[in-house]
């Protein structure tokens, strides 16, 4: 009886047990299936914003050369080929292309993947036929890639649907890593045992790991190998095999798996793998750069092309071998894929690498709009302003320059750094930026870089003269020694020869940049004012409160002088600068668009005056050798700038469509011995020279005129008098003089020196009031003097 008793309480205990058991498997495998279910129906990955240039609008009359188009093709990957009949190909025929387009979503509109036919006239598109025309005669090229914002742990990838992965891709990952995939429940007995077999016998069969087993691998568990992760794997598998299809299965793995590694970014999915690999879509590779994207799944480090060709051409011969076996390859395909090259590029062109100073400039802007999440791991498409053509020949140019100045002096200048930023005026979009002559650091010298800036600001100074009507471009001004109390100590300035110039005009001050002058200038009007111009032009750092910011004593970085110089391109308008155009969900929605944001900041009259003393600054001052290199009818403008004992060369200028900003200097702060004009000036000049310009067209005012002033007196001239210069000014500003020469070109009438008698009430539009002569060189010896009661603005 006690036996009896015994056994029964040993059975229950066992059926407690085994009840306890299934209970406890039970709630694992629940919660198992809430990891499954949470993560394939969730938020799968954590895509990067993806950061792309600006799209190549084709179009009849466009500034664009075949070279250009050529170029771009070239950066997007497309193929010069026989023919055209596959997306990403073109055709050259004389001064015609034929480009197979692969189309692209820009969030807001579709652009159709399409054949265009276009004809050049010279350096401008002459016509162009599409086989899908748009209603407005426009075609865009697919936009470059030129960067991703990254998760902290630094994945990334191009999510791609199923339907549109190429089916040899397909059929040689069933052949190669899983042959039964499309009849096993999640997991292989036979696999497993083909696996045991391998690894007792040594050999190299195939794996024990289904396509499934794989995905859940890489999706929920760690990489660790014990018998644990190995029986979730497969418990895992099945429960996906469960809930979901084996197309969903596969087109998760397709997205998922790991093909290698780009610096500290991981390269998943086949999508990311082939722009990795061959520069080019997934649908453009033929059969063995597919077979090889399959072969990387065993080992990408193993069968890194670059590293190690031989093992990897090997590698994707075994996956085209698997493909004969199973059938998907007839022999004479096999034969002929077997022959290819790798034909990977040459260099991966994905990751942080391209274009790293503009791309640094992006994501700051997006992290004053957005959290970091949404940025790293939203799918955001992020179009900027960014031209890659521009870009690139800049950055080129740039470099080649930089070094050609510290070849000159490899003593002093052998680590020489800068800066250049190009925008286009009329928008404030930012079509370059370069913030090193070497690899990206991190420091981004345009925007992190703040040095004494010279003489750049004295525009502003010579801007204040003009407002005030009590100065033009031929007014007479002292550049003399002057001293000015600064904190209980007087602060003496001097000019960059050592001497003063006596009296100048004040276009002539301006043009040499004289220091004298424009201090004596500045004092006149107060330091609060040039304080309060240059925070309305768009300086937000600190600006000390001492006479020497009058020549550039203040701290700015590149992309500050390039908003103060932006007011003066354009005519009086401030027009922020930006790198982003707009902002695309992972859906296709259009999340902000970035208009024109405008502010008027200068008297359209003044600051056409301005950019006419900035042109003289071309012309005939410290930026003749640029007016000596670009045709003179593109009236360029521009200043030079440089700080004490040389340790910081700028030049700021603009042409009609683009304003660039150059700086250079050492980071130690070190004398580099270079002026504005030795060293930012060459450089601006190698920059400009790659870029296609308009003429400065600033609308001349109504109440602005052109007449001809005396250079020594500032008094009314005459074509063909001696020191007659030729200026614009405004009616406010009109002298009320003329030189004896001048004078016979205006009605006047006599009047005594000694008579008390008033002039008379009339006034004449065209001057602005009665004109009095005091031309003390041209003293006439009667007692009447020239007063003059009728003219014009004087023309040719």
């Amino acid at each position: 009886m006690k036996y009896q008793r015994g056994l029964g309480f040993i059975a229950l205990i066992f059926s407690v047990l085994v009840i306890s058991a299934f209970v406890a498997f039970s709630i694992y495998l629940i919660r198992l299936d809430n990891i499954v279910r949470d993560k394939f129906e969730g938020q799968r990955w954590d895509i990067p914003a993806k950061v792309f240039a600006r799209p190549m609008e084709i179009y009849v009359n466009a500034p664009v050369s075949q070279q250009d188009l050529q170029e771009e093709l070239k950066l997007l990957g497309y193929k010069n080929a026989q023919n055209y009949a596959q997306s990403g190909s073109y055709v050259s025929s004389g001064d015609t292309m034929y480009v197979h387009t692969r189309g692209f979503d820009f969030g807001d509109r579709v652009e159709p993947e399409q054949v265009l036919k276009v004809s050049f006239n010279g350096d401008q598109i002459g016509d162009v036929s599409a086989t899908k025309p748009s209603s407005s005669g426009i075609a865009r090229l697919e936009p470059l890639l030129i960067g991703g914002i990254y998760p902290q742990h630094n994945e990334d990838r191009v999510l791609i649907k199923l339907s549109n992965v190429p089916k040899p891709l397909i059929n040689a990952l069933i052949a190669t890593e899983d042959r039964n995939f499309y009849h096993h429940h999640g997991v292989s007995i036979r696999g497993l045992a083909r696996a045991v077999v391998s690894n007792v016998t040594g050999g190299t069969r195939q794996g024990g790991s289904t396509l499934t087993q794989q995905l859940v691998k890489n999706f929920y568990l760690s990489p660790e190998r014990t018998i644990k992760r190995k029986v979730n794997e497969a418990l895992m598998a099945l429960l996906v095999e469960l809930h979901y299809d084996k197309d969903e299965i596969l087109e998760a793995y397709l997205n998922e798996v790991n093909l290698g590694q780009n610096g500290n970014y991981s390269i998943n999915g086949y999508g990311l793998a082939s722009q990795f690999y061959f520069g080019l879509p997934l649908r453009e590779l033929n059969i063995a750069q597919q077979a090889y994207l399959v072969g990387l799944v065993q080992g990408p480090t193993l069968y890194n092309p670059w590293r190690n060709p031989e093992a990897a051409k090997r590698r994707r011969d075994i996956v085209l071998n698997n493909m004969l076996v199973m059938g998907y390859l007839t022999q004479d395909q096999y034969e002929t894929e077997k022959t290819r090259p790798l034909n990977v590029i040459t260099k991966p062109t994905l990751g942080p690498a391209r274009f790293p100073d503009f791309l640094d400039i992006v994501r700051r802007q997006l992290r004053t709009e957005y959290q970091e999440s949404d940025i790293t791991n939203q799918g955001l498409r992020i179009f900027t302003t960014l031209d890659p053509l521009a870009q690139t020949r800049i950055q080129e140019s740039f470099k080649s320059t930089v070094a050609r100045l510290s070849k000159s002096n490899p003593g002093r200048l052998k680590d020489l750094q800068g800066a250049v930023l190009v925008t286009h005026p009329e928008n404030g979009e930012l079509v370059a930026a370069v913030g090193s002559t070497q690899d990206f650091t991190g420091f981004n010298r345009a925007l992190d870089a703040k040095r004494q800036v010279g003489s750049l600001l004295k525009p502003v100074i010579y801007l204040t003269a003009l407002e005030s009507n009590r100065y033009h471009w031929g007014s007479p001004i002292e550049d003399s020694e002057i001293s000015i109390q600064s904190d209980g100590k007087p602060w003496t300035p001097r000019n960059y020869s050592g001497r003063p110039h006596g009296v100048v005009p004040m276009s002539e001050a301006l043009a040499n940049s004289y220091n004298l002058s424009a201090v004596r200038l500045a004092q006149e009007f107060g330091m609060s004012t040039f304080i309060n111009h240059l925070k309305k032009f768009g300086v937000t750092s600190d600006i000390p409160n001492y006479p020497s910011i009058y020549l550039g004593a203040v701290d700015m970085s590149p992309m500050e002088v390039m908003s103060i110089y932006g007011n003066f391109a354009t005519g009086g308008f401030k027009y922020p600068v930006k790198a982003i155009r707009s902002v695309v969900d992972a859906n296709g929605h259009l999340l902000e668009r970035y208009g024109l944001t405008v502010q008027p900041t200068i008297d359209p009259s003044y600051a056409y005056l301005l950019n006419n003393g900035l042109q003289q600054v071309m012309n005939s001052g410290t930026g003749r050798a640029a007016y000596a290199t670009f045709p003179s009818n593109l009236g360029l403008a521009g200043k030079s700038g440089t700080t004490n004992d040389t340790r910081d060369s700028w030049f700021a200028g603009y042409s009609g469509n683009y304003l660039t900003v150059v700086w250079l200097g050492l980071d130690d702060n070190k004398v580099t011995g270079l002026t504005g004009s030795s060293g930012a000036l060459p450089v601006w000049i190698s920059v400009m020279k790659n870029l296609r310009h308009k003429p400065v067209m600033l609308t001349q005012p109504g109440d602005v005129l052109w007449q001809w002033v005396d250079r020594a007196t500032g008094h009314l001239s005459a074509q063909g008098c001696p020191g007659a210069m030729y200026i614009p000014l405004t009616r406010h500003s009109l002298p009320n003089q003329a030189t004896a020469c001048g004078a016979s070109h205006y009605r006047t009438e006599p009047y005594s020196i000694d008579s008390e008698e008033t002039a008379p009430a009339e006034q004449n539009d065209s001057i602005g009031g009665w004109i009095e002569e005091a031309d003390t060189e041209n003293q006439r010896d009667s007692d009447e003097d020239t007063r003059i009661i009728s003219s014009g603005s004087y023309t040719h």
